[in-house]
């Protein structure tokens, strides 16, 4: 019989690498010599079972850290690893501290909206005014995060997944059926094992797929609000997301990264110090951001004859938009409203408000281009008026000369000619488009056009243009009506929108004038003025 229960384990299996985490000062040192360079002292053993001192070394390790870790990074201690090469790699983590947000004093703030069609809908909104007096304004330009392709990316895979689960699960319950004597027992677990495999490689996709769309959507929305100016981000609560009753729409995005990406919207918000809050999410799409009366959805416009609820009409004032948008705007005067009733938790940092705060939204239209008429107007506004007389400038103290004398032809051609023949001449400055000038050829003077080679000699035979036709030029192929190519898709979603993704379709990063966008002082934004 076996004298402990640990005879009767395997013995455990440990990785080929060193956590430098669990030592102490007496162990290891890690310090910085200069922006580049870093260098780690490490005591290690040197067999595998040490037995005293004369056991272990220390070990000076010169580390070159990458163009990533900032001058003002705090460096802890590393992890050391083996690597199939023979040498040595560290796996160095860095910190960086960040002060705290203001939770309230926010001006500029950009509020988004979980949607169904669309992953997120942002809307930005200004405070204007204080106390009774304060309102939203914003421009109502919409920013839409479309992962629609990726989605049903997504979609297909989970059903995928489902489906060999089904069979992994139909393949053992036949196996447990026949049990172990029979002879189709184990090529049905073996199947069922293969089947589990497939199972595990669609799940780690799955993963990798979330993960990467959750940090490219919270990347696009933290360079929208820097971008805008804003101080804070407003995203809805998703503990008020949740589906209930006959409410199907949230249970379909039930599994969406919205969890995923509100970490990494928090994560690289802090790093560009601003403040990310949740607000109620209760109401957003029911009521008008103008008028706060009761909103009819519908169809959109543009598809009346699919069925859906993604446009919203207010009978009261008029308004038409998009039901994401209109939420969006709802978000973010919740927001800016709401400011003084943001609670902080204390074990966690987020910041929330739980007391919605009740207001309109008013669209500010955003200023036109300056155009020539506006700059002329404005030159003759600002320009003092010139005094009357003949002009005279200053430092002059001779006339201009005057011109050569013109020859006779010249004299003769400024003769007055008759009233019918003055109403049909007009003077213009224009060059005209063609114009012709002798031009000499081996066989004969001819005409050409001005501008072309004179000097060299025509080639033999006709040339179109001289009484020949042109060549036939071959048509160009008709227009792609099919699936555009990964390219053309590549094109259409540049790195101005950085996503990340091919077919994924978001508002490009643009900053506003500064009439609208923040300003240092608390002034109004003026209004563009008329053409």
């Amino acid at each position: 019989m076996p004298s402990g229960l640990c005879e009767l384990e395997d013995p455990p299996t440990v990785a080929c690498q060193v956590l430098l985490a669990a030592m102490d000062r007496q162990q290891t040192t890690l310090e910085r010599l200069d922006l580049a360079w870093a260098r780690l002292r490490v005591k290690l053993p040197l067999c595998a079972t040490p037995c005293s001192r004369r056991d272990w070394a220390w070990h000076v390790i010169d580390l070159r850290l990458p163009a990533t870790v900032e001058p003002d990074a705090f460096l802890h201690a590393p992890t050391v690893r083996p690597t199939d090469t023979g040498r040595i790699a560290v796996d160095l983590p860095h910190s960086r501290a960040h002060p705290a947000t203001q939770a309230t004093g926010h001006t500029v703030a950009v509020g988004f909206d979980w949607g169904v069609n669309t992953l997120l809908t942002g809307a930005v909104g200004r405070l204007m005014g204080r106390g009774a007096t304060a309102r939203v304004a914003t421009d109502g330009r919409p920013l839409i995060f479309d992962a629609t392709a990726i989605s049903a990316k997504l979609h297909r895979l989970r059903g995928h997944r489902e489906h060999l689960a089904a069979k992994r699960d139909h393949y053992l319950a036949l196996a447990a059926g026949l049990g172990a004597p029979h002879r189709a027992w184990g090529p049905l677990l073996d199947r069922a094992a293969m089947l589990e495999r497939e199972h595990m490689r669609v799940c780690a996709r799955i993963r990798h797929l979330n993960h990467a769309l959750a940090w490219s959507a919270a990347r696009w929305v933290v360079d929208q609000a820097r971008t805008l100016g804003a101080s804070a981000i407003y995203l809805e609560d998703l503990s008020t997301l949740e589906a209930r009753g006959r409410r199907r729409g949230n249970a379909r995005l039930s599994g969406q990264v919205r969890g995923t990406v509100t970490d990494a919207i928090r994560h690289l918000a802090a790093g560009q110090h601003i403040a990310v809050v949740t607000v109620p999410a209760r109401g957003t799409s029911a009521l008008c951001p103008r008028c706060l009366g009761t909103l009819g959805h519908h169809p959109a416009p543009d598809r009346l004859g699919e069925r859906g609820w993604s446009w919203a009409h207010c009978p009261g004032c008029g308004l038409s938009l998009d039901r994401d948008h209109a939420a969006a705007c709802r978000i973010v005067s919740r927001g800016l409203l709401g400011q003084a009733h943001t609670t902080t938790d204390r074990t966690t940092g987020i910041r929330a408000i739980r007391t919605p705060a009740e207001g309109t939204v008013t669209v500010v239209r955003r200023p036109k281009k300056t155009t020539r008429r506006m700059r002329r107007a404005r030159r003759t506004a600002t320009t003092p008026p010139q005094p009357r007389g003949p002009h005279t400038t200053p430092g002059k103290h001779r006339p201009t000369p005057t011109w050569p004398a013109r020859s006779r032809r010249a004299r003769t051609s400024d003769r007055p000619r008759p009233a019918a023949i003055r109403g049909a001449l007009k003077s213009s400055r224009r060059m005209p488009d063609v114009r012709t000038v002798p031009a000499t050829t081996l066989l004969k003077v001819v005409k050409r056009p001005a501008g072309h080679d004179a000097q060299t000699p025509a080639l033999p035979g006709p040339r179109p243009g001289h009484g020949v036709p042109a060549p036939a030029r071959p048509e160009p192929p008709p227009a792609r009506r099919g699936r555009l190519s990964r390219e053309s898709c590549r094109r259409r979603t540049h790195a101005a929108e950085r996503t990340g993704f091919h077919h994924a379709h978001a508002t490009e990063v643009h900053s506003l004038t500064p009439r609208f966008g923040p300003h240092r002082d608390d002034a109004r934004p003026r209004h563009a003025r008329k053409a």
